[in-house]
């Protein structure tokens, strides 16, 4: 039995100092901080393209009506 001054059992205090130990760790780790910062210069770049692609495709929408009209009217 563990002294009764005490709260905790010793193997219970050697569990928590393992787990401060591997919470402390888990927020020094910085390894998947790169990943983070690439999926989302990804996604900016997405919704850029997506952004872009709209614009375009009203640009393209009208040229391709504006030659069926030239052709329908030169036949």
């Amino acid at each position: 039995m563990y002294p009764k001054n005490t709260l905790f059992a010793p193997s219970e205090i050697s569990d928590m100092k393992t787990f401060r130990t591997l919470l402390l760790n888990l927020l020094r780790d910085e390894s998947g901080q790169d990943l983070i910062e690439y999926a989302l210069v990804a996604g900016l770049i997405g919704l850029g393209a997506v952004v872009a692609m709209q614009g375009l495709a009203t640009k393209v929408g009208t040229a391709f009506n504006s030659v069926g009209s030239t052709l329908t009217s030169a036949v």
